[in-house]
């Protein structure tokens, strides 16, 4: 039998694979996510087993060494304790009142184009710049640095709050087993599958990709050449998501036969490529792993749950609290996931600057409005 060394070593090197087909492996993953003290404190009163350590670090390993000689005992054992912690958690949160917190934020901004580092924009924007002026730098803070600041902190405090407020839908499946404790790559089981849960959009670039295959310009230089044609004057000097947020508008408010068409006319091609998309969800779910930051590189097993507004895709964020739309979408796809075939949620994928090829299981749910 595979030691716990072995498994060990193939988590911290991102080697997850195996894990989807060894039970011993699952086990190792399952015990993982309940290492922290409190937790193996609980598990050993709840199942009377008792491990002889020295140091806390050691814990994992005399429980994986124990519990590995009956792997189909352990199992019941395991997933037993967990699912009742996972309750105790779950009913900790007031649901209600974190929904009514989530719909106070009214724009969801970031403030700046940082990509997820805010440091590193503040650095290269203010810090490391040419001919240096404090007083210049002081005049930045009203205007620039505190919509930046506060734009990612309360974008990030409502992407953190949306995630609990969703990973709680599906943690109270009964087809899923969560971690109860942080895991990496790991944020639940579903039939005893490990998957990684990833809350995102249609992307903006996959959007542009596709469009590029049909022949289709890019939004922005469609927008401004019929904004010409209409003539819709516009700040040419701004960030691009401003210039594409004024042309509509302007187009929105003006609402004749020609602004509405346009406007029709890229919602049409929008809802097209989500068509194909949707009848074929494994190719999104490759493009979201070759096309993920590399700072955040993993090659666990994802599950992308997709939010779309069809009315504005711009607001796709609002989505997140949704749970009128979200919990059923959600439940709908745990009641049939047995009778998904695995295979064909197999996804082989490559990544620049990896030496080798990835696979893994991988499946997308829609959430659309």
């Amino acid at each position: 039998m595979k030691n716990f060394e072995y498994w060990e070593n193939l988590h911290k090197n991102e080697q997850l694979e195996e894990f989807n087909r060894d039970r011993v492996g699952l086990l190792w993953l399952k015990l993982k996510s309940i290492i922290r003290i409190e937790l193996v404190g609980g598990f050993l009163a709840f199942s009377g087993y008792k491990i002889n350590t020295k140091r806390q670090s050691d814990n994992f390993k005399a429980l994986f060494d124990l519990l590995s000689k009956n792997v189909d005992k352990s199992f019941v054992l395991l997933d037993t304790y967990i699912k009742q912690v996972s309750q105790q958690q779950i009913e900790s949160i007031d649901i209600s009142k974190l929904i009514s917190e989530l719909y106070k934020l009214k724009h969801f901004d970031w403030g700046g184009d940082y990509q997820n580092s805010l440091d590193k924009y503040l650095v290269s924007q203010y810090i490391k710049i040419p001919n240096p002026s404090y007083d210049n730098l002081m005049s930045k803070f009203d205007t620039e640095i505190n919509p930046a600041v506060q734009g990612y902190v309360l974008n990030s405090w409502y992407n953190y709050w949306s995630s609990v407020l969703i990973e709680n839908i599906f943690k109270s499946h009964s087809a899923v087993l969560p971690t109860v404790g942080k895991i990496k790559s790991v944020d639940f089981f579903i039939n005893n599958i490990p998957f990684d849960l990833k809350v995102t959009y249609l992307p903006a670039e996959y959007i542009k990709q596709k469009r590029k295959e049909k022949g289709l310009p890019i939004e922005l230089i469609f927008l401004k050449q019929k904004a010409k044609v209409a003539r819709i004057d516009f700040d040419k000097n701004t960030r691009p998501n401003n210039i594409f947020y004024e042309i509509t508008e302007k187009m929105k408010d003006r609402s004749d036969t020609f602004c509405n068409q346009v406007l029709q006319t890229l919602k049409d091609e929008k809802l097209e490529i989500l068509q194909e998309v949707q009848a074929n969800p494994q190719l999104l779910a490759k493009w979201l792993y070759e096309n993920q930051g590399e700072m955040r590189f993993g090659s666990e097993n994802r599950l992308f749950l997709v939010l779309i507004d069809t009315d504005d895709f711009n607001n796709s964020w609002k989505l997140k609290r949704n749970i009128d739309l979200l919990k059923p979408t959600i439940e709908n796809y745990l009641d049939n996931f047995n009778t998904k075939n695995i295979d064909d949620l197999q996804v082989s994928f490559e990544f620049k600057g990896k030496p080798h090829g990835f696979s893994a299981l991988a499946d997308v749910i829609f959430v659309v409005k």
